[in-house]
């Protein structure tokens, strides 16, 4: 993990007390949680850029996406 920076959060003590009873590395937790609401955020953006493409993909005429297609390959 190259650059770290530190992060602040408040809780209630007797939630910070009830996780390290139970052996939870607060840390670690807060990194994987962080990483997953990030994971959520970026494939629903990506989902609503999909929808807007396919959006924009129906209004062009199936005969002109093939011919794009093919010269895509073409110029391979």
């Amino acid at each position: 993990m190259g650059n770290l920076v530190t992060v602040t959060a408040k809780i209630p003590a007797d939630l910070r007390d009830r996780l390290r009873e139970l052996g939870v590395n607060i840390s670690q937790l807060i990194r994987r949680a962080l990483e997953a609401e990030i994971e959520r955020r970026e494939k629903e953006r990506l989902r609503r850029e999909a929808e807007e493409a396919a959006k924009i993909l129906r209004k062009v005429p199936p005969d002109e996406l093939v011919e794009s297609v093919r010269a895509g390959r073409e110029s391979l």
